[in-house]
């Protein structure tokens, strides 16, 4: 099996690299590769990519996700999540190879308090959001073989995340306002890439599960909480934080140029049952991030 990697930098692509490693040849790329074109906004050199290695499986870890800027260079996001996202998806049916995909829980309007399942209504809030379904509805389309996962409050102990901006500024400021109203599940890069790499070997073998699924890790809780068991975990280990007083605070108190959902819970029990899995709580993964970061805190 060759596969075909996009985005290898980025937080899941990252891991990616290693959870499909073992799956066959990987092929790897990001936007700055050399030998090949790996960049979702040169669609005609990402063609000529994909027509001279001819992978049998493409993964797409790569995407415009700056969701404030979105707003202001539409067409930018347009061309990475979309329009670039269809030139996959009709590549990939020519040559008869699987097609990966992530997309967002951004892709509905946020109402409510019950957990998205798959086949619910979708109604973007934002530029993003509405690239993001755009790319969505173009595989569905487009390539008979595909595996979308939509997750959401991704992070990872490389690059930037929540945790460590949270830590950075409890260590200057003694107050913080950290936003209560926003429920979801931090999933973390290492859980989605390897479902990623269980459901392209299961798929393989088994076309018909070929779909749209909802990844995240199992539970709830809003950005104030996660914050708190941050801090919870950093006081635990012996990091001295300057911090003495956090406010939750809601949505509304805190603008910005993209409207965000208050609900990106979802249901996760289509993917679990299809593939056999059971996703861990959402404080299992984060623990293990705080773990590897923990140290330059100390």
């Amino acid at each position: 099996m060759h596969i075909l990697l996009l985005g290898k930098n980025g937080q899941v692509g990252w891991e990616l690299q290693r959870a499909l490693a073992p799956l066959g040849k990987l092929t790897a790329l990001d936007r700055h590769a050399t030998d090949y074109c790996g960049d979702l906004a040169n669609p005609e050199g990402l063609t000529q990519t994909i027509r001279a290695l001819k992978p049998d499986v493409i993964v797409n870890a790569a995407a415009y996700t700056a969701v404030d800027k979105a707003e202001s260079e539409a067409e930018q996001a347009r061309q990475i999540n979309a329009d670039s996202v269809t030139m996959l998806a009709r590549e990939a049916e020519a040559l008869g190879a699987w097609l990966v995909h992530y997309s967002t829980d951004y892709v509905f309007n946020g109402e409510g308090d019950i957990p998205w399942q798959e086949n619910d209504v979708t109604a973007p809030l934002n530029v993003y959001g509405a690239t993001k379904l755009a790319g969505e509805l173009a595989i569905q389309h487009h390539c008979s073989r595909h595996l979308i996962f939509r997750t959401s409050w991704v992070y990872a102990a490389r690059g930037n995340n929540f945790a460590k901006t949270m830590l950075r500024l409890a260590s200057e400021r003694s107050e913080l306002g950290v936003i209560n109203d926003q429920i979801g599940a931090p999933t973390g890069a290492e859980l989605i890439a390897d479902v990623t790499a269980h459901a392209i070997y299961r798929a393989m073998a088994q076309p018909k599960l070929t779909g749209l699924y909802h990844l995240a890790a199992g539970g709830e809780t809003s950005w104030y909480d996660y914050a708190c068991f941050v801090f919870e975990q950093a006081r635990q280990a012996g990091v001295k934080l300057a911090l003495t007083q956090l406010n939750p605070i809601l949505t509304s108190a805190y603008p910005t140029p993209a409207s965000r959902p208050l609900n990106s819970r979802l249901n996760t029990t289509k993917l679990q049952t299809a593939f056999g899995l059971e996703f861990p709580h959402w404080q299992q993964g984060v623990k293990r991030m705080l773990t590897e970061i923990m140290e330059q805190y100390q």
